[in-house]
């Protein structure tokens, strides 16, 4: 038995994704855990399917147990959404290895480029700092000194994959973790491309074509059919959900907020929140996140900050790692790996919200941030959902 860890958000889940899970399992995985992104992703949207339903799928896909990434995790850094979800992986005490895509697909290079980044950030830190207040993003003024020096480790950390599969290592690193990292060579299309390529498709070429209301057929070649079905069916009853549909509740939340209080969001700072604050007389989200938007502040870290303003989620709420594992889906394999966990988790492992935020105060304000995402959430939706969901949402055992 050997069970590998997968962190990921399948929004949606397509071919590139049915790849990695495959290539792990052929690197002798018997068992796959995986954390996923909730209601909300990284990239400061919302998830274009509920996240019960999405788990669900993935179990169907290869995933052997669901857990979710609490939402101040998922709408974060790169670096905070990484430390979260390993920790999540850690905690369970079984995990032998995490499984991650890159560009790179070499492992060696990768931890190379970790320990480049580390002592590039120390010593040239004034450099650094110099670059961004021209303007830029510190993984940006970071490269760039990268590249006068290393223009080998600069061009694997242009690649998207490449950063995250980094903040995977620096967050094993952090927890000096006994599992050992796996990357699958990312293969077909770029990150983020808006078109297809023999049987390869982007999640954002799939969210584009759910957006413009496509057939499943027009998806089914760059997705599994249960995945297609799944789509076509949400599409038909309005249970996609879209950024947009929140326009209104997001200008209502910037429009009756204080400075003080958006600078009590993370990932808020150097005065950011006079920008944001400014921007209230916007009359739409995409005169909002272009009024904000500069070179140094990027149209998902902003997305990320509005978002975790209109849900509540403060600076403080980083401060703590993850108080437990909430499951959203496993089959027979996963009730294995919760079997072998049991005696080796140091955190409560379980379904229900509700039990889950007994535990203690901070178990609470984790359950109280994720019930009150949903609840938002269910606003995004086409056809609009009943709040307190979480508190009785049925999980997915599929017994097949």
């Amino acid at each position: 038995m050997k069970i590998s860890g997968i962190i990921c958000e399948y929004n949606p889940f397509h071919n590139g994704h049915l790849y990695h899970i495959r290539e792990t399992k052929k690197n002798g995985a018997t068992h796959i855990v995986a954390v996923m992104s909730g209601n909300f992703v990284q990239r400061g949207d919302v998830a274009v399917m509920d996240k019960l339903e999405r788990a669900k799928l993935a179990v169907r896909s290869g995933a052997d147990l669901v857990i979710e990434l609490p939402v101040q995790y998922c709408l974060s850094s790169a670096e905070n959404f990484a430390t979260g979800a390993v920790y999540l992986l850690e905690s369970l005490g079984a995990v032998e290895e995490i499984s991650f895509g890159s560009e790179c697909g070499d492992i060696e290079k990768l931890e190379k480029a970790l320990t480049t980044v580390e002592l590039t950030a120390m010593a040239h830190a004034d450099e650094i700092r110099s670059i961004m207040e021209k303007g830029y993003t510190y993984p940006r003024a970071l490269n760039s000194v990268i590249n006068g020096t290393d223009p080998e480790t600069a061009e694997i950390l242009a690649e998207p994959n490449n950063l995250l599969a980094i903040e995977y290592l620096r967050a094993m690193k952090k927890f000096t973790s006994r599992m050992n990292p796996f990357t699958v060579k990312r293969v077909g299309i770029s990150h983020d491309a808006d078109e297809a390529e023999k049987g390869f498709a982007s999640a954002s070429f799939i969210r584009d074509r759910i957006a413009g209301q496509h057939s499943a057929a027009s998806i089914s070649g760059y997705t599994t059919p249960d995945w297609a079905a799944a789509i076509s069916t949400a599409i038909a009853r309005g249970e996609t959900a879209s950024l947009s549909r929140l326009e209104r509740v997001l200008l209502y939340k910037l429009r009756t907020t204080t400075a003080d209080e958006i600078a009590q969001v993370c990932d808020v700072g150097q005065g950011l929140e006079h920008r944001i604050f400014g921007a209230r007389m916007a009359g739409s989200l995409d005169e909002l996140f272009f009024t904000v938007k500069t070179k140094r502040y990027t149209m998902a870290r902003i997305r990320r900050i509005m978002l975790s303003l209109l849900i509540g989620i403060h600076k403080d709420d980083m401060k703590n790692l993850p108080p437990y594992g909430r499951i959203l889906a496993f089959n027979e394999k996963g009730r294995e790996i919760l079997a072998q966990a049991k005696n080796t988790a140091i955190l409560p492992f379980a379904a229900s919200l509700a039990k889950l935020s007994q535990n203690d105060a901070v178990s609470r304000r984790f359950a109280e941030l994720e019930s009150r995402a949903s609840d938002l959430y269910g606003l995004a939706l086409e056809t609009v959902t009943s709040a307190q969901k979480d508190y009785r949402a049925k999980i997915t055992i599929d017994m097949e």
